[in-house]
């Protein structure tokens, strides 16, 4: 509105301007600066319609899982826009069994780095994957490979005129035979920790936070946040299963809560986005 009525005003102005000249020149100068003025308006106006997005990146533990044939299996991803004022801000690349190498080798941080706008997020998270010495194509070690990986994600959302944040990989349930709750993820947690430090970014402590969890909820409750169905429940799993990484509604749904909690601790700008 303010862009209109200025060159509203510009206009009345001027057109009265018009009738104290008589030369062509005059005519020409007046019209030369409404135009600009007009393109002015509508530069500031396109720059006002765009609104920051949150991306998400990493693996199956974060991505958006099928709902249709009915399926259990959720990623904290997919749940974290029901706690958003204005969910459809939440963009999740997301991919299950990919590791920060694949998802470099495979393209698609290209597409997310090429759908970047000046002002989005980036959350990354990886680690899951990154473990697996046996796969080749996704394996990566801690504090080298997967180091280095983490900072060009970091540099290119930067490049990008965004800001990225890096959060530790959610913890799995497993528990000794004395009930004492074991990590898995090695030194994963530790490297992502050291390139948010050295390269100045936000970290999401959702490893430490995820164990604190699953020990709270006890050795036997813990099953309802992670893929523990009986045979019979649902068609894709006639034998049930009892799977002790990936996320049921519930556990996702609290790995969501816990992501929102880091941006309060934080004090993100992100807390505004935020019921």
């Amino acid at each position: 509105m303010t862009c209109v009525w200025s060159l509203n005003k510009f206009f009345f102005m001027k057109s009265r301007s018009l009738t104290l000249f008589t030369s062509l020149t005059a005519g020409r100068i007046v019209i030369r600066w409404f135009l600009i003025l007009g393109a002015l308006c509508l530069a500031t106006s396109s720059r006002g319609d765009i609104v920051p997005k949150l991306y998400l990146v990493g693996d199956s533990t974060m991505s958006d899982k099928r709902v249709d044939p009915p399926f259990p299996e959720r990623g904290w991803g997919q749940l974290l826009p029901i706690y958003l004022r204005n969910p459809g801000k939440v963009v999740n690349h997301a991919l299950n069994g990919r590791s920060s190498k694949s998802f470099i080798a495979e393209g698609k941080w290209a597409e997310v780095v090429a759908a970047l706008k000046p002002n989005d997020w980036v959350i990354i998270q990886f680690g899951h994957n990154d473990e697996k010495v046996n796969s080749p194509k996704r394996y990566t070690e801690p504090h080298t490979t997967f180091a280095d990986n983490l900072r060009q994600m970091v540099a290119d959302v930067r490049s990008a005129g965004a800001n990225p944040i890096l959060a530790t990989p959610i913890a799995r349930r497993r528990f000794s035979p004395e009930g004492k709750l074991i990590g898995t993820h090695g030194e994963y947690p530790a490297a992502t920790r050291k390139v948010a430090t050295e390269q100045n970014v936000p970290l999401l402590e959702l490893n430490d936070l995820s164990e604190k969890l699953v020990i709270a909820y006890g050795v036997e409750a813990s099953k309802q946040l992670y893929l523990h169905i009986s045979p019979g429940q649902y068609e894709k799993l006639p034998n049930g299963t009892a799977d002790d990484t990936h996320l049921s509604a519930l556990g996702a749904s609290r790995i969501a809560e816990l992501a929102t909690a880091e941006f309060r601790r934080l004090k993100l700008p992100l807390v505004e986005w935020l019921k």
